[in-house]
């Protein structure tokens, strides 16, 4: 498909409808449209907080902002040899960032930001997108503090699309794509707010909320 075909509106309803975008490369123009047969979901309630995160998390070293430095999270994710984030991605990405759509949690040190990730929420599904880390557990961080965020504005779903053993041990799991389409449908019901309440800005906070439900 042409970017000319493209929308942001367009974006939406396939997203609603359990279908994705990838494209084949960072310099291919065209986008695929994507229902995997097993997709990917991490339980809100399932999150995996090793001893060694949560180490690292209480030690107040790292905070955790919500939708600061958009273009430079994204930057982050496509700044890899293989990618699917294209520039049609890309431009769409920031159409539903400024729709309000579009979200990434970033991790800082101090001033720096380490890691993070973005995605897109409708109802009370989040669809995770693409992650990246410059620092030993800069995207489990944000995903942590994503899934502690979103747990507590009123979501029911977080969409991985794919399994990684990265994410395996952090407890997401595989289920079919009729299971995944019958929680989308009964997500996209909930009347979530990612914007319900502010992100937590304690991290000791955020990991006892994680070792309580995992």
């Amino acid at each position: 498909m042409s970017d000319r075909t493209l929308s942001p509106e367009l974006l939406l309803g396939a997203y609603a409808s359990g279908v994705f975008p990838m494209a084949a490369s960072r310099d291919d123009p065209k986008v695929h449209w994507v229902d995997p047969r097993r997709r990917g979901v991490l339980p809100l309630d399932g999150f995996h907080m090793s001893r060694s995160l949560a180490r690292r998390m209480k030690s107040g070293a790292f905070h955790a902002t919500l939708n600061t430095a958009f273009d430079d999270i994204i930057e982050g994710c496509a700044d890899r040899d293989e990618t699917w984030i294209n520039e049609t991605i890309r431009s769409l990405m920031d159409d539903l960032f400024r729709m309000g759509y579009d979200h990434a949690f970033g991790i800082w040190e101090e001033n720096r930001l380490i890691g993070g990730m973005y995605g897109l929420a409708l109802g009370g599904a989040f669809f995770g997108e693409s992650m990246f880390s410059t620092q030993t557990d800069g995207s489990k961080m944000a995903l942590a503090w994503a899934v502690d965020h979103l747990r507590r504005t009123g979501f029911a779903l977080f969409d991985t699309q794919f399994i990684t053993p990265h994410l395996v041990s952090l407890g997401a799991v595989e289920i079919s794509r009729a299971a995944y389409h019958r929680r989308l449908v009964e997500a996209l019901e909930l009347p979530a707010n990612i914007h319900g309440c502010p992100l937590e800005t304690d991290p000791q906070a955020v990991v006892q909320r994680m070792t309580q439900t995992s």
